[in-house]
């Protein structure tokens, strides 16, 4: 825990700096000159000494993709080990925040930094907004010192990069960290492969739910897309249609073509047990790695982090029954 004094503000769009068009809210620059304004407004908040950088394009997050996670690694670690910054706020859009998060938690392992992700579920310039306060208490944080790694803050919480969720799209604590089982053995010295500075490539990868009437040709047309990493969404402790034979000889397939399979819980507070029920065992069986108390956010980041570095099938396995950064245990 340390004060930041050279803070970057990645500023990304988002809600937060917002404007008015006439197809409705959109992504706006000049964000730089509000803040200081509105800096120069409340003394009262403490704030390290900062620059901030504009991405190009400014998007809302629902547009957010993996080559925007890759050129924000590329731009945090840069601002660190080129420009000297001790800490980064990153300015996004509420939709895609948790994801976001979690994406960069594994693609900056080792930066020894603090890296705090905000936004606001209404514009800075909304009557009423959560804006500042989420900006503001940010600020006053990295000033008075926070843990290095990715963090998220939102409402008054600061939340692990790795285990946030958006749970509610109509109120300002629409962020939380619900209790999921932890399990997970901690990694020992990461290799430099999995460090923030082996670069990543985008990676193809699919979340797909279970549900009552799933067919093996569903499973397979989304592996046809060649898909090198497939997160499956499954019931309670990691259950499936365990007497579906053709679906679980795709999934055996799928681990035979060398992607990386792994499945976690449909509950929000669920964890992946899969010996629970013979169910969950059958679909062990076809080679999937369980996720354990993962979020989705935190799963499907893993999984791009991983493939994304290159890794081959039997090794990205190995590191993702792992805990890297928080994420399992």
């Amino acid at each position: 825990m340390r004060a930041v004094k050279n803070l970057l503000v990645l500023y990304t769009g988002g809600t937060i700096g917002m404007l008015q068009t006439p197809q409705g809210l959109a992504p706006a620059g000049g964000f730089e000159a509000r803040m200081r304004a509105w800096l120069a407004h409340n003394p009262q908040v403490r704030s390290p000494q900062w620059t901030l950088r504009e991405m190009s394009p400014l998007l809302d997050s629902a547009n957010m993709q993996q080559g925007n996670w890759l050129a924000m690694r590329d731009a945090i670690v840069e601002a660190v080990q080129q420009d000297g910054h001790d800490g980064v706020l990153l300015l996004h859009g509420t939709d895609t925040l948790a994801y976001s998060a979690a994406a960069l938690a594994f693609l900056l392992l080792g930066l020894d930094v603090p890296v705090l992700l905000t936004g606001s579920m209404l514009p800075a310039g909304a009557p009423d907004s959560d804006a500042w306060d989420n900006l503001g208490g940010a600020l006053t944080l990295l000033a008075e010192g926070v843990a290095n790694g990715v963090q998220l803050y939102f409402a008054g919480q600061l939340l692990p990069g790795v285990r946030a969720s958006k749970l509610r799209s109509d109120a300002f604590d629409a962020f939380a960290a619900l209790p999921r089982h932890r399990e997970g053995e901690r990694a020992g010295e990461l290799p430099a492969v999995l460090s923030h500075a082996q670069p990543r490539t985008p990676v193809n990868l699919a979340v797909l739910p279970i549900y009552p009437g799933l067919q093996a040709a569903h499973v397979r047309a989304v592996l046809e897309t060649g898909v090198k990493g497939l997160l499956l969404e499954c019931y309670g402790s990691g259950t499936g249609p365990s007497d579906d034979e053709a679906l679980l000889e795709v999934l055996r397939d799928a681990a035979d073509r060398g992607v990386l399979v792994a499945a976690i819980s449909q509950c929000a507070e669920g964890s992946v047990v899969f010996d629970t029920y013979a169910a969950g065992s059958r679909l062990r069986d076809t080679g999937l790695v369980s996720a354990g108390g993962m979020t989705r956010e935190a799963a499907l980041g893993k999984m791009f982090g991983l493939l994304g570095a290159g890794l081959e099938l039997g090794t990205a396995r190995h590191w993702f029954a792992l805990d890297l950064c928080g994420e399992r245990a």
